[in-house]
């Protein structure tokens, strides 16, 4: 350490300037020094500010506005279907074969129909009036519907836009769908399938965050 300090200290005369002239000069060529960094500096920042605006191109807004639909963060409107289902009448129970569990509308009933019209090519869609978006879930306890927090009873109406006729094909190339109209023929569960020019749904209205899902280091987002 002593060693260092000697090293240091000594034959230092550029450190300690012998009178007021040799230290103005110093100090000027250093002033002139930093002024010439600066100057090198601002003009990096310029040339970077051009090529950030030249390669970075602004949010293209067809690919922001749908994003925002498949999120459901923004109300939309169009053609689409509305499916509407419904317990069965108490008298069906009279039916030879026919069960208590027969007559009510089951949580893979809804499923089956979300699923299809999402294959079908549906766009957006609620259950309930309630916007579907890729967090929701729901649960059937009986025949009570739980979705966002909110009990909802019997029908149970989904609506989605997109279009109708792709949308209904799929909903008939569906063999869940298929057999809960098997019951609606058998018990007469509630079934009807409407078309229309245009359908408005809102927008989804709960939480969004994510507690658990994160993206992993290193992966670009697009």
């Amino acid at each position: 350490m002593f060693t260092a300090s000697a090293q240091l200290s000594g034959g230092s005369d550029a450190r300690h300037p012998s009178d007021l002239a040799e230290l103005v000069q110093a100090e000027s060529r250093r002033v002139d020094d930093l002024t010439a960094q600066v100057t090198t500096l601002q003009s990096q920042v310029t040339r970077l500010s051009q090529a950030a605006s030249v390669d970075i191109p602004a949010a293209d807004p067809d690919l922001v506005r749908r994003e925002s639909v498949a999120a459901g963060s923004v109300p939309v409107s169009g053609p689409g279907l509305t499916v509407q289902l419904d317990d069965a009448p108490a008298s069906s129970l009279s039916i030879p074969g026919v069960r208590a569990d027969d007559l009510v509308v089951h949580q893979q009933d809804l499923q089956h129909v979300i699923n299809a019209l999402w294959a079908g090519g549906a766009e957006a869609m609620t259950l309930q009036g309630e916007r579907v978006t890729a967090t929701s879930a729901f649960r059937c306890s009986g025949n009570i519907l739980l979705l966002h927090g909110k009990v909802f009873s019997p029908p149970y109406v989904v609506e989605a836009i997109g279009d109708p006729a792709a949308m209904r094909a799929a909903l008939d190339a569906s063999p869940g769908v298929r057999t809960y109209r098997d019951y609606v023929d058998w018990v007469a569960l509630g079934w009807n399938v409407r078309a229309s020019d245009e359908l408005a749904l809102p927008a989804y209205t709960g939480s969004t965050e994510l507690r658990f899902a994160q993206v992993p280091a290193g992966t670009e987002v697009r």
